[in-house]
């Protein structure tokens, strides 16, 4: 059934905002995916908080143009599009979607935006190997927490090698 001009002008707005407001935005095609493998891409964009939006092409087009994203046009991509967007990470949309294209093959990346700027697929390749903002903060932590660690082991050292030489002593004398 046919959608009515309203339900297009609802559809381009909602695109245009999710696309204003995401740090991070992924193009790509899952035609060819089963109900229930389309069902997990969605669980999994949903755990990350990425939001999944499936439109027509031209109405996905006239969504770019409205936040002046006119150097991707959907309309040459092969196959259906769908939009994958995150507000809170920039990194979560292209990793749900690579980790998912990787284990099933008729997915496919087209290309994403990252602070308002136009990557290509291989760029949403490798943002997607990228460690994740945790791990990146577990990482600093250590680092920062290191010297001090050493200092402790250090100063630990010097008290276990008295103990070891006063042992030594009374054995001797005993």
């Amino acid at each position: 059934m046919a959608k009515t001009k309203q339900q297009k002008q609802a559809t381009i707005k909602s695109l245009s905002q999710a696309l204003k407001q995401a740090k991070g935005v992924v193009f790509a095609n899952f035609q060819g995916l089963t109900v229930a493998e389309s069902q997990e891409l969605r669980n999994k964009c949903r755990e990350q908080q990425v939001q999944t939006l499936v439109a027509k092409k031209t109405l996905i087009k006239r969504a770019c143009e409205d936040v002046n994203l006119s150097v991707i046009d959907p309309v040459t991509f092969a196959g259906g599009v769908a939009t994958f967007t995150c507000q809170y990470d920039e990194v979560a949309p292209a990793r749900v979607v690579n980790t998912f294209a990787q284990k099933h093959g008729a997915v496919k990346i087209f290309c994403g935006v990252l602070e308002g700027q136009y990557i290509d697929e291989a760029k949403v390749k490798y943002l997607a190997s990228l460690p994740t903002k945790n791990e990146l903060l577990t990482k600093l932590v250590s680092a920062i927490n290191a010297p001090m660690a050493g200092f402790v082991n250090a100063l630990a050292g010097n008290l276990r090698n008295l103990i070891g030489v006063l042992n030594n002593i009374k054995a001797t004398k005993a």
